[in-house]
C-alpha cells in the first residue's frame, strides 16, 4: 500500500479540466447555446416587446445589479473561510482564488455543479489539508448553503399557497416545490439520526451481492456523509459564528440581481415570486448540461411567466441576470485557476503523517 504521502500527493494532482478537442466543443456548444439564449429566445418571445423593452432599461439600475452580484460572491467567500479555514493557513487571496475557480469549474463543466467541488476539494489539497478533513466540512458547507435552499423553497411555497405572501399562487410553482424542500429537509435530518444504522444495512446487502448492490454501495456512504454535513451545520449554527451570515449573503444578494434586472426593463413584480422563479429554476443546475446553460434560463422564465410576469419582462430580465451572475464571472474564474495551478503545493506535515499512522 502506498504510503501516507504518497496518496496525499496523488491527490494533489490538478483536477482534469477540458482541453484539446473537448475543449473545443465545449466552446462551441456554449456560443450555440449563448445564440440560442440571446437571439432566438427573445425573438419567440416577441422581437417587437423586446426590442422595446431593452430600450427601456435604465442603465443605473443595471450597474446596481452588477454591485450587488459582486456582493453576492464576496458573501460566498466570507462563508468559504469561515468553514474551510483552521486546519491550514486559508487567507482572503486563497479563498477567492478557490471560490472564482471553483465558481468557473461548475460553469464550465457538464457535472451537475459538481466540477466545483471537485475543484475545491484539489485546492484545499494542495494548502495541506486532509481529504477526510476537506470532505467533512465540504459536507457542512454545503448543508448550510441547500438548507437555506429548502427552507425557503417550504416557507415561499407555503405562503403564496395559503395567501400569507403576496402574489399569484399556481399549484406547481409553490406547493409541488414546498413538498419537495420539506422531503430533502426531512430525509436530511433522518439521515443524520439513523446514518448508522443505514450503513450496516446496506453492507449488508452489498456483500450478499445481487441486483441491489450497487444502490447498497451507495447507501452505505451517502448517508454517512450527509449526516457529517448536518451535524457540523448544526454545530456551528449553534455557535453562531457571523461568517454563517454569508450564505443568506450569497442567496439573497443573487435575488436580489434577478429582481433590479427585472426593474431595469420596467418590470414591478413581487419580490416573493421573484424569489421563487429564482429558486424554482435553480433546480435545474442539476441536469447534466454545463452550469444549466439554457435549462436555468429557461426555468426561470417559465417559473416568472407561471406566475403571470409579462412574457417579453421574463425573458430581458432573466437573460441580463444571467450575464451578470453566469457569465461575467467566469473570465475571474480562470484566471483564479491559472494563479492555483502556479502555487506551490504545500508539503505535509510530517508530525501529521507521523501521528495519522500511529
Amino acid at each position: 500500500m502506498a504510503p501516507p504521502e504518497a496518496r496525499e500527493e496523488a491527490g494533489r494532482e490538478a483536477p482534469s479540466l477540458p482541453t484539446g478537442r473537448a475543449l473545443l466543443v465545449l466552446a462551441l456548444v456554449v456560443v450555440l447555446a449563448i445564440s440560442a439564449l440571446y437571439v432566438v429566445l427573445p425573438a419567440i418571445a416577441g422581437l417587437k416587446n423586446t426590442t422595446n423593452r431593452l430600450s427601456e432599461a435604465d442603465p443605473r439600475l443595471l450597474v446596481l445589479a452588477a454591485a450587488l452580484e459582486v456582493l453576492s460572491f464576496a458573501s460566498y467567500m466570507v462563508l468559504f473561510r469561515g468553514v474551510f479555514a483552521g486546519p491550514v493557513a486559508l487567507g482572503w487571496r486563497e479563498s477567492y482564488r478557490i471560490t472564482m475557480a471553483g465558481v468557473a469549474a461548475t460553469r464550465l463543466l457538464a457535472a451537475a455543479g459538481a466540477g466545483g467541488v471537485v475543484l475545491t476539494v484539489w485546492a484545499l489539497n494542495r494548502l495541506g489539508m486532509r481529504r477526510r478533513e476537506i470532505t467533512s466540512r465540504e459536507s457542512a458547507f454545503l448543508v448550510l448553503l441547500y438548507g437555506i435552499y429548502m427552507a425557503v423553497l417550504v416557507i415561499g411555497g407555503v405562503g403564496l399557497a395559503t395567501g400569507v405572501l403576496p402574489g399569484p399562487a399556481p399549484f406547481g410553482l409553490t406547493v409541488i416545490p414546498a413538498i419537495f424542500g420539506a422531503m430533502v429537509i426531512i430525509l436530511s435530518l433522518l439521515a443524520a439520526r439513523f446514518a448508522p444504522d443505514v450503513g450496516r444495512a446496506a453492507r449488508r446487502v452489498q456483500r450478499a451481492g445481487g441486483a441491489l448492490a450497487k444502490v447498497s454501495r451507495a447507501l452505505a456512504t451517502a448517508p454517512a456523509a450527509l449526516a457529517t454535513g448536518v451535524r457540523g451545520a448544526l454545530l456551528m449554527t449553534r455557535a453562531r459564528r457571523p461568517e454563517l451570515l454569508g450564505a443568506f449573503g450569497w442567496w439573497g444578494f443573487d435575488i436580489a440581481v434577478l429582481y433590479v434586472c427585472l426593474r431595469a426593463f420596467g418590470g414591478d413584480p413581487y419580490i416573493s415570486i421573484v424569489v421563487m422563479s429564482y429558486f424554482v429554476g435553480t433546480l435545474a443546475n442539476a441536469l447534466p448540461v454545463p452550469g444549466g446553460i439554457g435549462a436555468v434560463d429557461g426555468g426561470m422564465i417559465g417559473a416568472l411567466i407561471g406566475f403571470g410576469v409579462d412574457t417579453s419582462l421574463a425573458v430581458v430580465g432573466v437573460l441580463s441576470y444571467r450575464l451578470l451572475s453566469f457569465w461575467l464571472p467566469v473570465i475571474p474564474g480562470v484566471v483564479a485557476y491559472v494563479q492555483l495551478l502556479r502555487d506551490r503545493p504545500a508539503r505535509p506535515d510530517p508530525s501529521a503523517v507521523s501521528a495519522g499512522g500511529s
